[in-house]
C-alpha cells in the first residue's frame, strides 16, 4: 500500500487508464471499484480473469455467484481487494487492484508494470503480474500481513528488510530502464524536478490555505535542493559516490508484507515480501536506505499520521544492524575489518542522503493535496496531505543544518 491511506471510492471520472505493456497479457474492460458487492461487478471481474488464463481458475467451473470479493483497502492510489471462490478447490486466491485518481502527476504505470513484470519473471522479487484490465491489474496473492510501525523495530525483522533490499539492490538496472551509455538519472533528482511544477499549481489553487503556501516557500526550496544537489555532487566526486541500484524508494511498513505461519511457507527474510514498487527506480543505494530509516518515525495508523516523530529515528546500534545484513549479504565472504569500513561508508552516504527523502516526499505531499483542493466540499480530508508536506519540509530544512548544508 502506499502512503496513500484514506478510503475513497472511485468515480467514472476519476478511473486512471492503463496503457498495455509488451509481455503481460492485457484484457479489455473496467471495473467499477465503488461496486464493488453488485453482481455486475463479480461478472465483469470473472470474465477478465478467464480472459487472462489465471490457470487455476481456468481449469475450473466458476460462475460470479462462487466469487468473494473483499476489500483490503481504498486509497487515492489504488483500491485493494482478495478474489477468491471458497467453495471451488484449488482455485487460487488473487489480488486486485483498481487503479484511482491522483497518480497521474506521481506514477508511471506502464514504467511501474514493466518493473514488477521483470522483477517476478527473471528475478522472482515481488509478485507474480497475471495481467491488467482497462483500470487496474490482476496479481498474485501471498497469504500475509502487513508490517505494523513497532515490527520495523524489531532487530531480526530489520536484517530480513535489509537482506531483501540488498537483493533488490542486486538487480541489474539496466534490464529494467534499458542500457544507458552516461548512466541512469536519480530517481530522486528526477521526480523532485518533475513534481515542482504541480506543486506550484497546488499553491496557487485559491483553495490552498494562504497561511501554507506562506510557509512552504516553493521558490527558497527549489534553490535549497538544487544547492544541496550540487553540494551532494562535490563530496560523491572527492570521497565516492554510493552504488547506483534499483531502489524500491518507499519501504515503510505497509509496503513489507510477512508470509504467515505455514509448514511450507520459507524461514527468515523470505518471509518479507515487497510489494507497491510504483516510485521504485535508479537511485543511489544510501538513498534507498535513508527513506527506509525516515519511515521508522512514520506511524501512518496513529491518530496524528501526516506526522513523523524524530524521537523514533533508528539509533547508530539500530543503523549498524541493519548495515551489518544489507554488507553480509551483498558480500558473503567479507572479512570483518572490510565489513566495518563498507558499514562506515554506508553510515556517513545515508546521512548525506537523508535530507532528500524528506524533500522529495515534501513535494510530493503537495502534490497530492490538490485532488482535496480543487474538489472543495467543505468537509475535513482523511489524511491531512499539506501538514505531512508540512512535516516533510521542516525536517528537510533540518537535516541541511545538521549537515551544515543550510542556505
Amino acid at each position: 500500500m502506499s502512503k496513500s491511506t484514506p478510503s475513497i471510492p472511485f468515480t467514472a471520472s476519476e478511473r486512471e487508464s492503463v496503457t498495455p505493456v509488451e509481455g503481460l497479457c492485457h484484457v479489455e474492460g473496467r471495473l467499477e471499484a465503488r461496486k464493488y458487492k453488485s453482481p455486475s461487478f463479480t461478472s465483469s471481474l470473472l470474465q477478465i480473469v478467464t480472459s487472462m488464463n489465471v490457470s487455476t481458475w481456468c481449469n475450473r467451473v466458476i460462475t460470479a455467484a462462487d466469487i468473494r470479493v473483499t476489500k483490503v483497502s481504498g486509497a487515492l492510489t489504488n483500491a485493494v481487494f482478495f478474489v477468491s471462490c471458497p467453495s471451488i478447490p484449488g482455485a487460487s486466491t488473487l489480488l486486485l487492484r483498481v487503479y484511482g485518481p491522483s497518480s497521474g502527476s506521481l506514477i508511471s504505470r506502464p514504467r511501474e508494470l514493466e518493473i514488477l513484470h521483470v522483477l517476478s519473471s527473471k528475478y522472482k522479487i515481488g509478485p507474480l503480474i497475471y495481467g491488467t484490465f482497462d483500470n487496474g491489474r490482476i496479481e498474485q496473492y501471498f497469504d500475509s500481513v502487513a508490517l505494523n510501525a513497532p515490527d520495523l523495530r524489531d532487530p531480526v525483522i530489520s536484517r530480513w528488510i535489509a537482506t531483501r533490499m540488498a537483493e533488490l539492490h542486486q538487480v541489474d538496472v539496466d534490464d529494467v530502464e534499458g542500457p544507458s551509455p552516461s548512466g541512469h538519472e536519480d530517481s530522486v533528482k528526477k521526480n523532485v524536478v518533475t513534481w515542482l511544477p504541480h506543486a506550484r499549481e497546488v499553491l496557487s489553487l485559491p483553495t490552498t490555505p494562504p497561511s501554507f503556501s506562506q510557509t512552504f516557500n516553493i521558490d527558497a526550496f527549489a534553490d535549497q535542493w538544487e544547492k544541496y544537489m550540487r553540494r551532494i555532487s562535490r563530496v560523491e566526486a572527492k570521497e565516492g559516490a554510493s552504488r547506483r541500484v534499483l531502489a524500491h524508494n518507499d519501504t515503510q511498513y505497509g509496503n513489507l508484507l510477512r508470509m504467515n505461519p505455514h509448514p511450507r511457507n520459507p524461514k527468515g527474510h523470505r518471509q518479507i515480501i515487497v510489494v507497491d514498487f510504483e516510485y521504485a527506480g535508479p537511485n543511489p543505494a544510501a538513498f534507498d536506505i535513508a527513506n527506509h530509516f525516515m519511515e521508522w518515525t512514520a506511524n501512518y495508523h496513529g491518530p496524528a499520521p501526516h506526522l513523523l516523530d524524530p524521537v523514533l529515528y533508528p539509533t547508530l546500534d539500530q543503523r549498524r544492524n541493519f548495515y551489518k545484513s544489507y554488507v553480509m549479504h551483498a558480500n558473503p565472504s567479507i572479512s570483518e575489518a572490510e565489513r566495518e569500513e563498507k558499514m562506515n561508508t554506508l553510515e556517513k552516504q545515508v546521512q548525506m542522503w537523508g535530507p532528500a527523502s524528506d524533500g522529495m516526499w515534501a513535494v510530493w505531499g503537495v502534490v497530492q493535496a490538490g485532488d482535496s483542493l480543487e474538489v472543495d466540499d467543505g468537509g475535513e480530508p482523511e489524511f491531512d496531505y499539506l501538514g505531512y508536506a508540512r512535516c516533510r519540509l521542516e525536517r528537510f530544512q533540518r537535516g541541511l543544518k545538521d549537515l551544515d548544508l543550510s542556505v
